[in-house]
């Protein structure tokens, strides 16, 4: 009896130790996981707070568009469309295809603004050119162009990637269009390969006209700043006030030699432009038969250059 009661004691004893060493281990458990857990959220805490002071945050060009259209309202015209309606205070892309070329409107749904980050010129091999050269058949029927005198000007041409709605085109003389400084100024940036940071600026003589008094251009090309700005006005005319056209032109078919040529390419870069035909006394067109012809640039490859 008194053997049994010794086992009973003995086993009571080893399951109050087993209890107690339980009880302990949990303890330690408890003080073990708190501080790892407070260790772990402050972690990431310091992470965000890093995270949000260390990184500069780039504006995305969703960003810089909404602060570039403040105050207009962006809407979409197809390229095509022949009516010479403006919205006023309007914001459109002109550019066509994938191009991003920027046309604003003021309170008077006077043209006022073209801009664009880069000039990407035709590329009548994978685009649905025209035979013409262009990309439509007609352009916007701006008021003004029903004039005799006055073309339906591109702010930026066909070849220059611009397509052919209100919102690319003025009323614009025909000379300055199609032979004075407008047309320098594009075949400059086609001989280029393009330009950047374009923007042209179109000044108007009052609020109730669609005929600009003025153009100013500026692009870069070749890391050369530049800044074009003429009248809209018949540069012949303005040349013969001045006493600038001292001779008639020359027949534009009149014979002579290839080796005339560096007398009319006055820069020395083996290609003619309209402007030093016509300084050196050329009329236009020069046509395909012509001997200058081949040193020229037909945009629209007619067979015809300054048409």
């Amino acid at each position: 009896m008194k053997k049994k009661l010794n086992y009973l004691i003995l086993l009571i004893t080893i399951i109050s130790m087993v209890g107690c060493t339980n009880v302990e281990d949990a303890s330690d458990t408890d003080r073990e996981t708190d501080p790892q857990e407070v260790t772990t959220v402050n972690t990431n805490s310091e992470k965000e707070e890093t995270n949000t002071t260390d990184v500069d945050v780039e504006e995305t060009p969703s960003q810089q568009n909404n602060e570039l259209f403040s105050g207009y309202k962006l809407i979409e015209v197809d390229g095509g469309v022949l009516s010479g309606y403006r919205e006023p205070n309007v914001v459109v892309d002109i550019g066509y295809g994938e191009r991003e070329y920027w046309a604003f409107t003021n309170e008077y749904g006077q043209l006022v603004r073209v801009i664009a980050d880069e000039i990407i010129l035709q590329d009548d091999r994978n685009e649905p050119v025209l035979s013409s050269g262009r990309y439509y058949s007609d352009e916007a029927k701006v008021p003004g162009v029903e004039s005799d005198v006055l073309d339906e000007g591109h702010i930026i041409a066909d070849s220059l990637g611009g397509v052919s709605n209100a919102y690319n085109i003025t009323p614009q003389d025909i000379t300055l269009n199609r032979h004075g400084d407008q047309a320098y100024m594009e075949e400059v940036i086609r001989s280029a390969g393009g330009a950047t940071d374009f923007e042209a600026i179109i000044t108007y003589p009052n609020t109730e006209t669609q005929i600009p008094s003025s153009y100013q251009y500026t692009y870069t090309l070749m890391g050369n700043k530049i800044i074009d700005k003429f009248d809209n006005v018949n540069p012949d005319e303005v040349n013969a006030s001045l006493g600038l056209t001292g001779s008639d032109p020359s027949d534009s078919n009149s014979s002579n030699t290839n080796d005339d040529v560096s007398s009319v390419d006055t820069d020395g870069n083996g290609q003619v432009t309209i402007k030093e035909a016509k300084a050196a006394g050329f009329s236009m067109p020069i046509t395909s038969d012509h001997w200058l012809y081949p040193y020229m640039h037909d945009a629209d490859k007619d067979g015809m250059v300054g048409e």
